[in-house]
């Protein structure tokens, strides 16, 4: 069934067989010079030009505690008009890995939502509204996959 231009019902739960699909999910990645150890970390740490802040986020344990620190930071200048471009660099680069690459083409045509809790309107959709823009990040860089795929 098709609605929306989408395939089937949305994945709208970055959790349980599509946790691939959330900055937490562990897979390194470079930012800078220097190996995150998730999309989060590297996010998060691309906030600030603060080396210092940038160690402290890059040895945090768990992606939660990156984005924690991530809230406390200063800013870097223009980081309003650089964050979706970073993202994408970011999540273009976890689905370079051959393996996510395919299990996120295993997604299909299936519009994909960053749903939550946390009331992140920009990044996602929590209660029904929000901008989505991992979501859509994430559908183009399938698309993309999908359309350099030999055959």
């Amino acid at each position: 069934m098709t609605f929306g231009g989408f395939m089937d019902s949305p994945i709208s739960r970055f959790e349980g067989e599509f946790e691939f699909l959330s900055n937490f999910y562990p897979v390194e990645v470079l930012f800078d010079g220097f190996t995150y150890p998730s999309t989060e970390h590297a996010f998060q740490a691309a906030k600030t030009l603060v080396p210092g802040e940038r160690q402290l986020i890059r040895s945090m344990a768990s992606p939660g505690k990156a984005k924690k620190i991530g809230r406390t930071i200063a800013l870097r200048p223009g980081w309003d008009s650089l964050r979706l471009k970073i993202m994408e660099d970011l999540v273009r680069q976890k689905f370079s890995r051959p393996e996510l690459a395919e299990k996120l083409l295993a997604t299909g045509d299936q519009e994909l939502i960053e749903g939550n809790w946390w009331n992140d309107f920009f990044w996602g959709v929590c209660q029904g509204r929000g901008e989505n823009h991992l979501g859509e990040i994430l559908m183009k860089v399938r698309s993309d996959i999908r359309s350099s795929k030999p055959g």
